[in-house]
């Protein structure tokens, strides 16, 4: 019986420990891009764009690129911005682009 305990209580404590698979798969552009209410937003689709994201772009990056699937002008004035920050990012981001084209479709 103690060594059931032991195991039980082994067991309770990875599992407490150890993240579900799909929790940790779920990034931040994987939520905005399920969330945008885009019609090719499918959770397939988000799921390959959030991957070829963390190949991509850092996470700084992803956190700015969420923010244009709720609202697509920022990323217009981040394209247009003088600043050298968002002229390095956008370079980034648009090879981001390329490769999640290429790879999801």
């Amino acid at each position: 019986m103690k060594r059931l305990s032991v195991g039980i209580l082994c067991f309770a404590t990875l599992a407490w420990a150890v993240p579900e698979p799909v929790q940790a798969a779920n990034g931040i552009i994987e939520r905005a891009c399920r969330s945008s209410g885009r019609s090719a937003a499918t959770p397939q689709m988000c799921r390959c764009i959030e991957s070829v994201a963390r190949d991509s772009l850092t996470r700084s990056d992803r956190k700015k690129a969420a923010k244009f699937f709720r609202d697509p002008h920022m990323a217009q004035e981040v394209r247009q911005s003088d600043r050298r920050s968002d002229e390095r990012f956008w370079k980034r981001y648009r090879a981001f682009g390329e490769r999640a084209q290429m790879t999801c479709g």
